[in-house]
């Protein structure tokens, strides 16, 4: 009997071509949408689950509560991880991480015979407790985890990175010279990891906590107030109560941090956040891999869901349209004893039939178009069918699911034919299966048209935020990481030199710079209050020329200058919305003072300029307080240098030349300030894209199923046509004819659309401080263009119709 299915099954397949090839078509790149996106939502949750006991594993943070904001960070204070370990029972075990602020990269150089042979750049160089490995599980093909960071100038590096050194000899125990912010140090390699596995912490290599500057301030501090700059990780004990471990540390952070908070004029909590739910659902990770979205998995997975509802309703449609080609077979089987039961059987196997074919089709889209997807979601998801077997058997699952859903109604309702009426000819759509197909293709492209709307409204804030003025000049400004001490002394001369071309307008140093993470912050009070009224403000050591190099706009006072010696000494130039936190206004602060305590000690800085408003952050966030210091040590982290100039290329050149004069044994490297402010939205940008590109696709699908059912319809009225036509109707007439229906329930689509769209958009665009506002065209234009692609695919069939002779078409009356 199955046999029988099966022969049935394939001879309507190539009985009826060209549906047959608009269902699988539908049904393989709906599926393949799919299959991507789940691909991707696996690989989203899955970060951080391969941790021993990973559901034991928590990281501390801190919320900051002012007089006029609270903010939650994931950093701690230095003593706080072993002292919670310490005190509290339930936690088994604690590390903590030192990301170095404003410092990408790290130089790698490996010596042979007195000189160095290798030199390059690595990032993502993080610092670690000798504890680090006994919580977070990573594999080792050298050294031994558990001991691996035990001893100071100890490092575990990567793979690739110890293959970078080495080649393809053993790299454990040798000697690698690390020249970073924290000192210039010959590291001994202890453990070489293969990053196999996803995780918020991806480090390429880690040095020991206790080495060098970092690890004599790890081994002094005792300050639980200040200097939050740590990621505290626990593990606690198997069944521990979190909720109430959480509750015990206010009493703890008020015991060790009290009387410091109070006298600086904030408060602090601690919160716990679990490991395995860092990547998608905490707010901030600082500095640690990019931070992925659970939003944006909710809207991927629903746009999966969706376009392959699209294609499951082309399925249904089109069955439902066509059943009187089938109704005649229906009542021959049930007049020769066929049960509804057997019926239904045999119709949802041929569309499971489709669906499995549909499968295959999908697997190799899938395969093919896998290092594009992995391209514009910026990920590296690879498919190996030994490590993914549930991963297949969820596809099959998938496709078996997709083949019930598409073929359920379609096989019920051919199945309730009843034989004597069909089988006389009587047999018509029912107005319920002619309804429900238009319901179904208003459902269709109201999804084709939120998908357009939401592409437009991205698309434009998109655009927003890279017209907006920033309030500074970023163009043509080239950024150069000063990472060594090699190469922060020897500033000033570099500076000198490359000031010497024509085409260079300025040059300037700073901690930073706008675009990036910036940690420099101080609690500030003015003359007449206490360090309880303070208010926080962000800080920048920077250079004497660097708010003109930047072109910040200085409406009051005036900037840093060499001609004035007192500016090497306690001088604040602040923007408008510091001084406005202050009481002050930009004519009458000139010359007032801040203040901030400080080992019980009170630091002064005297007000002698403010700058306009700037950008310092992506425009998800408002402009904050922000004030500039003399960096008196010339510790900066970052040149840059203002040029005008045609030619790009020779002015790099130009400055590495330079660059090699002072600094021979480190790599140039260069990037620009404009490109790395919009990295700000890369995020955004990449989710725009994508939605783009399956909104295409939805359309595709639709349309697939709008021209089956036009070439149906067109085939229904064939002798309504020619009768029409020899009445005199025009070929225009014709397309009207069978064009306006399907407009007509397009134009319902819009209708149902807009509002959710505009409802589920504007939730989006809450999360920018600065948004353009959802205007009326976007909706004329996504209407439009699902009107025109509508008609675009009912009038070429429909034409198709009306040019056929009408002889032909009446031949048989």
């Amino acid at each position: 009997m199955l046999r029988n299915y099966f022969k049935i099954a394939f001879r309507n397949l190539q009985k009826n071509k060209a549906f047959s090839f608009i269902n699988i078509l539908g049904l393989s790149v709906g599926m393949a949408c799919c299959m991507l996106i789940l691909l991707y939502v696996q690989n989203e949750i899955s970060y951080d689950k391969h941790h021993t006991r990973s559901e034991d594993m928590y990281r501390v943070g801190t919320t900051f509560v002012t007089t006029d904001q609270t903010k939650n960070m994931p950093y701690t204070p230095a003593p706080m991880a072993f002292t919670l370990k310490a005190d509290f029972p339930e936690v088994e075990q604690a590390t903590r991480v030192f990301v170095p602020f404003n410092e990408d990269k790290a130089i790698f150089k490996l010596a042979e015979n007195g000189k160095v042979s290798k030199s390059f750049y690595e990032s993502k160089g993080y610092m670690a407790d000798s504890t680090f490995f006994d919580l977070f599980s990573y594999k080792f093909i050298e050294g031994v985890p558990h001991t691996a960071l035990n001893e100071p100038n100890s490092v575990v590096v990567s793979e690739e990175i110890a293959q970078k050194l080495f080649g393809n000899q053993s790299a454990l125990n040798k000697i690698v010279h690390i020249a970073s912010s924290n000192g210039n140090i010959d590291f001994k390699i202890t453990g070489v990891f293969r990053p196999d596995k996803l995780s918020t912490i991806d480090g390429r290599f880690f040095m020991s906590l206790s080495s060098g500057e970092m690890g004599a301030y790890v081994r002094s501090a005792r300050n639980f107030a200040f200097n939050n700059m740590f990621y505290t990780f626990i593990r606690l004990q198997p069944g521990s109560n979190t909720q109430a471990l959480e509750k015990k540390l206010t009493a703890f952070i008020n015991k060790y941090a009290g009387a410091d908070m109070k006298a600086a004029g904030f408060k602090k909590k601690q919160f716990l956040e679990a490991v395995s739910d860092l990547h998608l659902k905490s707010e901030d990770n600082g500095q640690m891999a990019g931070k992925g979205s659970i939003s944006y998995v909710y809207l991927l997975t629903s746009i999966a869901i969706f376009t392959l509802l699209i294609a499951c309703i082309n399925f249904m449609n089109l069955s439902t349209a066509r059943s009187g080609k089938r109704a005649a077979e229906v009542g021959i089987r049930k007049v020769v004893g066929a049960e509804k039961a057997m019926l239904i059987s045999q119709f949802l196997g041929e569309s499971l039939l489709l669906s499995i074919l549909g499968l295959v089709i999908a697997s190799v889209l899938v395969f093919l178009f896998l290092p594009v997807f992995n391209q514009l979601a910026s990920t590296s998801i690879h498919i190996e069918v030994s490590q993914h077997v549930f991963t297949f058997l969820g596809f099959i699952a998938l496709a078996i699911i997709t083949g019930l859903i598409a073929g359920s109604y379609p096989a019920f309702y051919l199945a309730s034919f009843q034989p004597i009426k069909v089988l006389k000819g009587k047999f018509t759509n029912t107005l319920a299966a002619v309804n429900l197909r238009r319901g179904l293709v208003i459902f269709q492209f109201s999804i084709s048209i939120i998908l357009i709307l939401a592409s437009l409204v991205v698309w434009k804030q998109m655009n927003y935020l890279k017209d907006q003025s920033l309030g500074f000049k970023q163009a043509q400004q080239v950024v150069i990481p000063l990472r060594t001490k090699t190469t922060k002394s020897s500033y000033e001369a570099l500076k000198t030199e490359i000031q010497k071309n024509s085409q260079v307008v300025s040059a300037a140093a700073a901690g930073s710079y706008p675009g990036i993470f910036s940690a420099r912050d101080q609690n500030f009070y003015t003359d007449g209050k206490t360090g309880a009224e303070s208010v926080n403000v962000k800080l920048n050591d920077v250079d004497y020329n660097f708010i003109e190099t930047l072109g910040f706009k200085v409406i009051s006072g005036r900037p840093f200058s060499k001609n004035f010696a007192a500016d090497t000494n306690s001088r604040i130039v602040l923007n408008e919305k510091a001084v406005a936190a202050f009481g002050y206004t930009p004519e009458n602060v000139i010359g007032k003072r801040l203040h901030f305590d400080w080992n019980n000690e009170v630091f002064d800085y005297e007000i002698i300029g403010v700058v306009k408003d700037f950008h310092y952050e992506g425009l998800q966030q408002s402009i904050g307080r922000f004030g500039f210091l003399l960096d008196r040590n010339q510790n900066y982290n970052y040149m840059v240098v203002n040029v005008n100039t045609s030619s790009m290329e020779n002015m790099l050149q130009f400055m590495e030349t330079q660059w090699k004069k002072f600094n021979p044994e480190e790599p140039f490297e260069y990037t620009f300030m404009d490109q790395d402010f919009q990295r700000n939205y890369d995020t955004e940008q990449r989710m725009g894209t994508i939605v783009s590109y399956f909104t295409f696709i939805a359309i595709f699908i639709s349309c697939l199923g709008l021209y089956g059912l036009a070439t149906f319809t067109a085939e229904q009225r064939i002798k309504e046509i020619g009768i029409r036509k020899v009445l005199g109707a025009s070929i225009t007439n014709i397309v009207q004819l069978l064009s306006k229906d399907f407009l007509k329930l397009v134009l319902i689509a819009l209708l149902i659309a807009g509002p959710i769209a505009w409802y589920a958009m504007n939730e989006w665009l809450q999360k920018f401080a600065y948004r353009i506002e959802i205007q009326w065209w976007m909706f004329a234009i996504a209407g439009c263009m699902a009107l025109l692609i509508a008609f675009l695919t009912v009038s070429f069939q429909a034409v198709k119709a009306a040019l056929i002779n009408p002889v032909k078409s009446l031949k048989t009356e």
